[in-house]
């Protein structure tokens, strides 16, 4: 099994916590798919034979392209790789894009699957985070998206920032339940450099972030989304059950994977590879018959540390048994030790073959899995 990541790199407008490569020169939409749609034959090789499970739309804002340009995408990955007949197809958008007509047409092209931007309900949040929709907007495009027949819903909320206050958060993350909303992906607002937020809080024109409070925020959403029958299956990512995220669980469970379009990464188990993160240059190199990336082969620690990274971070934890079949003994033995001290106050567990972070430990999860790395 294997997942194809298109990274679309447009938006309207820049969010001021964003930093994504994308850019708001919508003139170049066009050439960019062209480019997209070469550089699918130029990496016809990469999967090997593996059967494609899941492919994902991400950016930038991909619901900024039309139908046409989307069918044309499909229809190219479909001739070249062999997409699974119930292959998870996922477009993220933002609210103002979703219209009656566009929901309408992205089902009929095989969309299946739909990651809306919503980041809040309230509208001081979206105004301060300089975000293309407003409140209404928010709501509206999730009734529509029912109504065209969407089951397979995820939306992206923010916590954390200084407009959200504690009873805004309940508002948020009670509306999204309230709405079936079946997948969530919650994320703290961080300061990214070189962002607009970045520059504005440098310069006092915004106040820096207060992680308390993004704490605070995590343990509510926690709570809250357990009581409503949500499982906490990834750090950032709560699902009804049966539906957890097939694309995102296939980056979290190490399998391959190829991105395609600039800034774009790609995964085969024993290498990573990353396109320029560059518009013009991209399409540039593409035109020419050459895919621009530069590529790191992974070393053992480099492979163990990743997995320890991204297994930590899921409902699943780190596999022992699998550990000792990938590594070797010693780094059971690792784990083993260098856990001890996280399982005596209360941040992580093991049962059986699994070592897990505790609730409690989620909100250390990057420190704990840095103290487990080789």
């Amino acid at each position: 099994m294997s997942g194809i990541y298109l990274h679309i790199p447009f938006c309207k407008q820049a969010c001021y916590y964003c930093n994504f490569h994308f850019s708001t020169v919508l003139s170049g939409k066009e050439a960019m798919v062209n480019s997209l749609l070469e550089e699918i034959s130029l990496q016809k090789d990469y999967l090997g034979q593996e059967p494609v499970h899941t492919i994902y739309f991400g950016g930038g804002t991909p619901s900024l392209l039309d139908a046409v340009q989307l069918q044309a995408l499909l229809a190219k990955l479909r001739a070249t790789f062999p997409v699974a007949a119930d292959a998870e197809i996922t477009l993220e958008a933002n609210p103002d894009d979703l219209t009656a007509n566009k929901l309408t047409m992205l089902k009929e092209i095989g969309i299946n699957r739909l990651s809306i931007g919503i980041q809040s309900f309230h509208e001081a949040d979206l105004v301060w985070m300089n975000r293309a929709h407003n409140s209404q907007q928010a709501q509206d495009c999730i009734r529509l998206a029912r109504e065209i027949g969407f089951e397979n819903l995820t939306i992206d909320l923010i916590y954390g920032g200084p407009t959200l206050g504690d009873e805004g958060w309940e508002q948020n993350v009670q509306q999204a339940i309230a709405l079936g909303i079946p997948h969530l992906s919650c994320y703290a607002l961080t300061v990214e450099p070189g962002t607009a937020l970045d520059h504005f809080i440098k310069k006092k024109k915004m106040a820096p972030t207060d992680p308390d409070k993004a704490a605070r925020h995590f343990e509510m959403l926690m709570q809250w989304l357990e009581a409503a029958g949500y499982e906490h299956y990834e750090i950032s990512n709560f699902a009804l059950p049966g539906w957890h995220s097939r694309h995102n669980s296939s980056y979290w469970q190490g399998k391959s994977y190829l991105g395609l379009g600039p800034s774009a990464h790609s995964f085969n188990g024993i290498s990573r590879q990353w396109n320029i993160a560059n518009n013009a240059l991209y399409i540039k190199s593409i035109a020419a018959g050459k895919v621009p990336f530069e590529m790191e082969s992974l070393s053992t620690s480099m492979q163990f540390n990743e997995y320890i990274m991204t297994a930590l971070r899921t409902s699943a934890g780190c596999h022992l048994e699998w550990v000792a079949e990938k590594f070797g003994a010693d780094l059971v033995n690792h784990l083993i030790t260098n856990s001890q001290s996280f399982i005596a106050i209360g941040r992580m567990e093991r049962i059986g073959d699994t070592l897990r972070l505790t609730k409690a430990g989620r909100l250390f999860a990057d420190g704990i899995a840095g103290d487990l790395f080789i």
